[in-house]
């Protein structure tokens, strides 16, 4: 439940400081992540740097995904769209990347979990559409709503390439060389936008202790408590409880954001989170 809370957290202070353009905002979350995991985890990088270079292809596409761009889009969304739909998006990622599995790994689905993969698509499109989905050509569509099928399609990858390369790493030096991989990717990235947009103030009180809140408890401590959630509890059921995510962001986003709680949210988001139980679940229990 913690891990849950810190990744909603990760929504809504994204949403708070969307001022910011969203890579300045994941290039100094993941430095403020780099900072901490670095007296933690270099020694162990260092020791295993000959497997991370062995690796070096599935855990650069490990880096990108699930570290450099998923966070990236993620942000960039939340400038035009409410953090109540990204919740409501992001825990469609499940589907998706059995979906994925299917295509690539040329995994069998069941009918019932097809249908739970529609249910979960149609879900994410009644929040998305605010209910009106019988009305598609008249829909005013929100770019940010778009922006966030990448995020979802970067971390649907990394899922694939976590599932059978990660247990080969070390957790804290993963964390810090898939951190220092995803710094040297955005920093010339992150001049670019400053050129464009200008180089903004990011030193003021609100600004600092949101970066910090973002580069410690969704980048790190989260990550750290997932991973001993699954040794405790096994993947699938711990993955049941990031079904929370809408329900604690759209909480926050009323309370915290003033966003107004629709019907149409909640009725979405049960299906979304039905059809993710119906398509996930079976899984684990058929393979």
């Amino acid at each position: 439940m913690f891990v849950v809370i810190f990744f909603a957290g990760n929504i809504l202070i994204g949403k708070a400081i969307n001022d910011l353009a969203p890579f300045t905002i994941a290039f100094f979350r993941l430095f403020v992540a780099f900072l901490v995991v670095l007296p933690v985890g270099f020694k162990s990088a260092w020791k295993n740097r000959e497997l991370f270079w062995k690796y070096k292809k599935p855990f650069s596409i490990m880096s990108l995904t699930g570290v450099t761009f998923f966070n990236t889009f993620i942000y960039a969304s939340l400038q035009f769209t409410t953090a109540s739909n990204v919740s409501v998006l992001e825990t469609v990622i499940p589907v998706v990347t059995i979906l994925l599995s299917a295509w690539l790994l040329k995994e069998r689905l069941k009918k019932i979990q097809w249908f739970g993969v529609v249910l979960s698509v149609f879900g994410a499109l009644w929040v998305v559409l605010n209910g009106e989905i019988m009305q598609l050509t008249a829909i005013n569509w929100n770019i940010g709503d778009f922006i966030m099928v990448g995020a979802i399609m970067c971390w649907a990858v990394y899922s694939i390439y976590v599932k059978k390369y990660i247990h080969l790493f070390p957790t804290l030096a993963g964390i810090l060389v898939m951190t220092s991989i995803s710094l040297i990717v955005l920093f010339p990235i992150v001049l670019l936008e400053w050129f464009f947009l200008g180089i903004p103030d990011i030193f003021q009180g609100e600004y600092v202790i949101s970066i910090l809140y973002l580069g410690v408890f969704p980048s790190f401590i989260a990550l750290l408590l997932y991973n001993g959630a699954v040794q405790k509890l096994g993947a699938s059921k711990a993955s049941l409880f990031l079904n929370f995510l809408p329900v604690v962001t759209i909480i926050g986003a009323s309370i915290w954001l003033g966003e107004s709680v629709t019907m149409t949210q909640v009725y979405g988001a049960l299906l979304v989170i039905l059809g993710v139980i119906i398509t996930t679940q079976l899984k684990q229990r058929t393979n």
